[in-house]
């Protein structure tokens, strides 16, 4: 990409934004043949195109591919061998995906030239903003960031989260100052490691400037509600930093505290006591507006899975903050922006960017699944739909090629097409694919969900219980929320005269060594959530009355679905169905400690 592109701002973005989308057809060609220019000599392309670099020999030859048919190349890469496995570039760090494989997080191969790509996106944001939102620059963003703690490759590159490779960057730490983003947070904070230690300086630093703060927000919906829980919980000792000029003695780090020296250098018992008399109310109802009272909306991802959270958002702001979902990314690809940011939540379109990679389109059906007769692994390459060819109100998993070494690669979202901007199209985010249940960054396939469940239900045949049938929630009514399992269990319960002596009941303990059985088995990511990150909480078992499913299914029943063809759903979406599986609650149970978790990769 050339470097100039970074430096678009203002109309010069917007005027970028026109070009490109006009000439959506012609930027998708020449952005592929720069693709195969680069890595037609490369062993992955090479074996498909002997060298050739024509488009038609492209689609033709090289196939539709998945993570699991990549990842051995990307294996050899990170134990040493050379870049030119799959790309002309040199490969500078590993990213960690939020998907897993077989349990593991996922890895994406990144150069250099990533991170402008990434940058050119950013850059983006605020000029579309500021035609809805004027006056940015004359306040500050209160954004709460942070990193995670990145591990290495078998051969030394970084592995490490697309977002902690953004801010450990030079085009993140070494940027100019920029009015309409000035934020509150000293780069310090965001870059400490200790989650505990930079959410209190943060949100420090964010009410020491509560009057000059025009913006809030975070990456993702559920990390700007934990920083209200953290608030929640903190505030006294927050408050008294402000009141003696002097930060917590549990902060430790010295990078933090050394830049908070300056953000707290004279005591203010005027705004602490401020804050107190806010803090101290009984309903938090609208506090985001008390405390940051020139606050013109909240920024946050709040599509897909992160949609659960609006409404918490919306009591913690009074329904007086727009909620802005600016970008639509990705640790494989970043791929485009929303040109109307002050839409509702769940209109929120993204017209997609036709420089940011080579993008194709496998057409799905509106619950995600493929419309075609073959099997998952195997997608006819003919099959694909061009950026500029897909249809109106048309659902499809996005297929990209990269210049670090992606070609074909399905992605695993499912959208809609909701539009077109000029000749690019506007996507809507519907889900990931095959995902049933999240509560955070973590993402529960129904394969997973099941299979350890069956694990965990071993632990009842001892007693002679059976696990008849069961479902899943996303518990997200407290920060963190959690996964809730409902249980119909056969045999389970408190003895009766009636029931026989010799009956051996499923007590609370081992439905407890249930709930961690179920998390042990879960993939590598929900660990970490839970175990590290503490964005996940402990898993809960709900156990139902005899004859619940059955009530459930004759719910469903009732509003449309056909008896012959009802399967319990998996996870449970309906309000009705949720309000009748918690009426027949006879117990509820939850993980009594952190599922084992061990760093790897990333």
């Amino acid at each position: 990409m050339d470097g100039k592109k970074l430096e678009y701002k203002g109309e010069e973005a917007l005027k970028e934004i026109e070009r490109l989308t006009m000439k959506a057809s012609e930027v998708q060609e020449s952005l592929l043949k720069q693709i195969l220019t680069h890595n037609r000599e490369t062993e992955y392309l090479h074996k498909f195109m002997r060298g050739e670099k024509n488009i038609t020999e492209f689609k033709r030859y090289v196939p539709v591919t998945t993570y699991e048919r990549i990842f051995p190349y990307i294996q050899r890469i990170a134990n040493g061998e050379d870049s030119s496995l799959i790309t002309g570039h040199q490969i500078t760090e590993m990213l960690c995906s939020s998907g897993t494989s077989g349990g593991e997080p996922k890895i994406m191969p990144s150069i250099a030239e990533d991170l402008e790509r990434r940058t050119f996106v950013y850059n983006l944001t605020m000029p579309i903003m500021n035609q809805y939102v004027p006056d940015l620059d004359e306040g500050k963003a209160m954004y709460l960031f942070f990193v995670k703690a990145e591990m290495s490759t078998p051969c030394g590159l970084p592995a490490r989260t697309v977002l902690t490779s953004y801010y450990k960057s030079k085009h993140f730490k070494c940027r100019t100052h920029d009015p309409w983003n000035d934020f509150t947070s000293p780069d310090q904070t965001i870059l400490c490691n200790d989650s505990n230690q930079s959410m209190h300086c943060q949100l420090l630093a964010g009410l020491v400037h509560r009057r000059q703060v025009l913006r809030l927000g975070a990456v993702f919906a559920s990390a700007f509600l934990r920083a209200i829980s953290f608030l929640e919980r903190n505030w006294r000792q927050l408050c008294e930093d402000i009141r003696s000029g002097k930060l917590s003695s549990f902060i430790t780090d010295p990078s933090c505290r050394s830049c908070m020296s300056t953000v707290l250098s004279t005591p203010d018992p005027c705004l602490a006591d401020e804050i107190t008399r806010i803090c101290s109310q009984n309903s938090w109802k609208g506090i985001l507006c008390q405390l940051w009272p020139k606050a013109k909306y909240i920024e946050a991802v709040v599509t897909g899975s992160m949609a659960q959270y609006v409404p918490a958002l919306k009591h913690y702001s009074d329904g007086k903050l727009p909620l802005v979902c600016t970008m639509y990314a990705s640790s494989e690809c970043y791929f485009g922006v929303n040109l109307k940011p002050l839409c509702d939540p769940a209109d929120v379109a993204f017209t997609l960017l036709p420089n940011m990679g080579y993008f194709e389109f496998l057409p799905l059906g509106h619950n995600g699944t493929l419309l075609m007769d073959f099997d998952e692994g195997d997608v006819p390459n003919d099959k694909l739909v061009d950026l500029v060819h897909v249809k109106l109100g048309c659902f499809y998993e996005p297929v990209v090629t990269t210049f670090a070494g992606l070609y074909r690669y399905r992605v695993g979202d499912v959208l809609q097409v909701v539009g077109f901007h000029n000749n690019a199209p506007q996507v809507r985010f519907i889900c990931r694919r095959n995902v049933v249940i999240s509560v955070d960054t973590e993402k529960t396939n129904e394969e997973d969900l099941h299979r350890s469940v069956t694990m965990a239900k071993k632990l009842l045949e001892p007693y002679d219980g059976l696990l008849v049938e069961y479902t899943s929630y996303p518990d997200t009514s407290s920060v963190p929320g959690h996964y809730v399992l409902y249980w119909e269990i056969l045999y389970c319960g408190i003895k009766t005269e009636a029931e026989n002596e010799n009956a051996v009941v499923v007590d609370g303990s081992v439905l407890e060594e249930c709930c961690i059985a179920v998390e042990e088995q879960l993939d590598y990511v929900y660990r970490r959530c839970r175990s590290h990150d503490k964005s996940v909480g402990p898993l809960e078992i709900r156990v139902v009355e005899p004859g619940t499913f059955d009530s459930l299914m004759d719910l469903f029943i009732s509003q449309g679905a056909s008896i012959n063809q009802y399967k319990t759903p998996r996870c449970i979406k309906s309000k009705k169905a949720l309000k009748l599986l918690n009426s027949k609650v006879t117990a509820s149970f939850f993980s009594p400690r952190d599922p084992k978790w061990v760093p790897k990769m990333c």
